[in-house]
């Protein structure tokens, strides 16, 4: 069974897998946010906890609401996936 990730971790993925969906690059969020590129690969690697500003910014750039996307990382965070590769 993977270990649950933390709540930064948990938004970090759900961040990731949401811009993915959306085909952008990190480059292509930042420039869409406003936000720096360096900023969202630390939020997306659970580095940094934004603020409630940057994360409806992150959120609105997403194509979704702040508690969407709250509500994407608790999924994440309840339901983890195995990380590739593991059995």
């Amino acid at each position: 069974m993977p270990a649950r990730p933390t709540p930064q971790r948990a938004l970090g993925l759900a961040v990731k897998a949401r811009r993915q969906e959306l085909k952008l690059t990190q480059e292509q969020l930042a420039n869409d946010s406003g936000l720096h590129q360096r900023w969202i690969s630390n939020v997306e690697t659970g580095k940094r906890n934004p603020s409630y500003a940057s994360l409806r910014r992150l959120a609105t750039s997403l194509n979704l609401t702040t508690s969407e996307l709250i509500a994407r990382a608790e999924q994440i965070e309840q339901h983890p996936v195995p990380a590739a590769g593991t059995p």
